[in-house]
């Protein structure tokens, strides 16, 4: 029987600077996550934090691995969009630096089209991570529009 998940978990701060559009300013904003396991296969973590610009945002990340596949797998979902964000990624072999790729609404096409996007999860020791979200431009190189780093409280 798998161990029951921890009630609390561990409670992270963030701080973000995003991009949204190329030559804009970019916006920052601040957050929490508490990130929690479920089980001994899946994490989550929940967040809560500002928009840019104004307004409360709270978001949900789960995180596992699936074997068969060897392949990281994932869901994120945000209260300001009603887009469900799948995750499929690598763990990097030099490092901790696990990639997930995505799609999603497209940044530069019409409302109704989807973008390819990555979003990248660095780890540096225990007490620090980055997270940088990238998306995929029309000429077929990576723009990254987003970098958060998240410390433990």
């Amino acid at each position: 029987q798998a161990p029951a998940a921890a009630p609390s978990g561990v409670l992270w701060t963030s701080e973000a600077e995003a991009t949204m559009e190329p030559g804009k300013p970019p916006e920052r904003s601040k957050g929490t996550e508490r990130v929690r396991s479920l089980g001994e296969l899946w994490i989550l973590g929940e967040g809560r934090g500002e928009m840019p610009g104004g307004g409360e945002v709270t978001m949900l990340l789960m995180l596992g691995y699936d074997p068969q596949r060897k392949r990281f797998v994932g869901t994120w979902v945000g209260s300001m969009m009603t887009h469900l964000w799948i995750y499929d990624g690598t763990l990097d072999a030099s490092g901790p630096v696990l990639t997930l790729d995505n799609e999603g609404p497209s940044m530069t096409a019409p409302e109704t089209a989807m973008g390819k996007c990555r979003d990248v999860i660095e780890f540096f020791g225990d007490d620090h991570r980055t997270l940088t979200s990238h998306v995929l431009e029309d000429n077929g190189t990576w723009r990254k529009f987003m970098t958060a780093h998240y410390r433990r409280k």
